[in-house]
């Protein structure tokens, strides 16, 4: 015990360093996104989140988006807690058998004009999961998708820009 005690205290962690944070482009990507979404539906996104059978490595990330340094709110994006009031389904993980009804009638409660962005490699195509018994498939084998945002998991600067792509082109 006294070896695995001391071996923790000369050791370095194996944790990847934290990435350097950019205010001024965050602080840029997240205004435009809220002009985008105000010029495009005359108010602010609402965002509705729907986990359909991922490891919530994306929700991590999509949480943080909430934390004191992203501050989602100060752009005006705010998470909602029904569909009904959504702007946009953010959908992670691969399409379990158990979650595709929820997810339909999930989409089906959300007034049009609504988007969908399937956050995460698993989201686009299963990921590691495709081939499950399991697992119905990607998002777009359940429901239409509007943005596929890619990464394992997508970190919260590139959720930002994925929005702001998808209102912008949604705008055109």
């Amino acid at each position: 015990m006294r070896t695995l005690l001391l071996e923790g205290i000369v050791k370095a962690p194996l944790t990847e360093p934290a990435p350097t944070p950019d205010p001024a482009a965050l602080a840029e990507i997240g205004s435009r996104v809220d002009a985008a979404a105000k010029k495009r539906l005359g108010r602010s996104l609402s965002i509705r989140q729907v986990d359909a059978g991922s490891c919530n490595g994306c929700e991590l990330e999509i949480h943080a988006l909430s934390n004191a340094f992203y501050d989602l709110e100060r752009f005006g994006l705010r998470f909602v807690a029904s569909p009904r009031h959504a702007d946009v389904l953010m959908v992670t993980g691969p399409v379990t058998a158990n979650m595709r009804e929820a997810l339909e009638r999930t989409y089906m409660a959300t007034p049009d004009p609504k988007w969908v962005v399937a956050i995460g490699d698993c989201a686009v195509d299963a990921g590691i999961f495709a081939g499950s018994y399991a697992v119905v498939g990607g998002v777009s084998a359940v429901i239409p998708v509007d943005l596929h945002i890619r990464g394992c998991p997508p970190n919260p600067l590139a959720l930002l820009k994925g929005l702001l792509a998808l209102v912008e082109s949604s705008a055109e």
